[in-house]
């Protein structure tokens, strides 16, 4: 398996019993995963060779000794069609729209999650209105949020919002600002997280503070609310405003502090685990609400592509985040 761009190379060494046998016919006994139609229209578009030239004729005779090498091309995704999937819309203009995501939509199809994303809503909502930079799976796309993020997202319907749009992402010149709810408080009401972030060395899936590599990151904290109940602080509400946006850089950044995130299921697991004996059944019942992590993008403000007026939107909390909190 090539891994960089997907694509099979298999490969078979004709024995004597299968001699003068059809070629179509002897690679789908051996590839039994592969109908023969599919083995035919491999050899016709030539994707089979004896490793000298291509054979396109599925009715060759195969020879003893003969190896032959079938190269299997990437399946090309699908392009996103529209769906009419519910969207909250925020703002709306003919050179952008701000979009309040809920928790558990996908922004952009990709592996395990080809359609009914927030791609496809966009494409039944604005139809050919939407920016091509990003190419035919993120039309539109300038920034994204975790599918377990809900919150404020701005999408552009032109090349030339676009562009305006991800300068101002680059430059760190956007205003962003999210809420969280974490477990136990944080030991200072507010303070400066600092710490480069890249691929966890244990586990790959997962992102880190690491000590070599990665990329800086800064978040700035600050304590809204406790959730405190019989002398002990089960959660707090916490805002966080960025200076970068790397993957995942919230989630880690308050882990990295021993407050993960409630309902992270990557960050947040061990310590709900850890407590879940101790908590009370009120505050149970209120985590089982929560559609994933409790991250929301509540504020989001930048200079409008296009007119050059500075705007902000905010977001209210997710009723889940709120029923946590109280």
């Amino acid at each position: 398996m090539n891994k960089q761009s997907n694509i099979k190379v298999l490969d078979v060494t004709v024995k004597a019993v299968f001699a003068d046998m059809r070629l179509d016919k002897f690679l789908s006994k051996h590839f039994v995963e592969y109908s023969r139609s599919r083995i035919k229209s491999l050899i016709i578009e030539g994707s089979v060779s004896n490793g000298e030239f291509e054979v396109r004729d599925a009715s060759y005779c195969v020879k003893p000794g003969q190896n032959f090498i079938i190269t299997i091309p990437a399946l090309k995704p699908a392009k996103p069609v529209g769906q009419k999937i519910n969207l909250n819309v925020i703002y709306e203009d003919e050179d952008l729209i701000i979009i309040d995501k809920p928790a558990g939509l996908v922004v952009h199809p990709a592996a395990g999650n080809r359609d009914k994303t927030l791609v496809n809503a966009l494409i039944a909502h604005c139809g050919n209105s939407l920016s091509g930079i990003g190419g035919e799976m993120r039309p539109g796309i300038v920034h994204r949020l975790d599918k377990d993020t809900s919150g404020l997202l701005v999408a552009a319907k032109n090349d030339t919002a676009h562009h305006g749009l991800a300068k101002q992402f680059a430059d760190h010149s956007v205003e962003r600002a999210y809420k969280a709810v974490v477990w136990g408080a944080p030991k200072f009401e507010s303070g400066v997280i600092k710490g480069n972030i890249g691929r966890n060395p244990r586990n790959r899936k997962k992102m880190a503070i690491v000590s070599r590599g990665g990329k800086p990151a800064i978040t700035h904290y600050r304590i809204e609310k406790k959730l405190e109940v019989g002398g002990i602080v089960w959660a707090s509400l916490i805002e966080c405003r960025l200076e970068t946006g790397r993957t995942h850089q919230i989630r880690v950044h308050l882990t990295s502090l021993g407050n993960p995130i409630l309902g992270d299921p990557v960050y947040g697991s061990k310590r709900i685990n850890k407590q879940k004996n101790n908590i009370s059944e009120d505050f149970k019942e209120s985590l089982q609400l929560l559609n994933g992590q409790a991250l929301h993008a509540y504020l989001l403000g930048f200079t409008h592509p296009i007119s050059g007026e500075n705007i902000l939107f905010e977001s209210g909390l997710p009723p889940e985040m709120a029923a946590v909190i109280g």
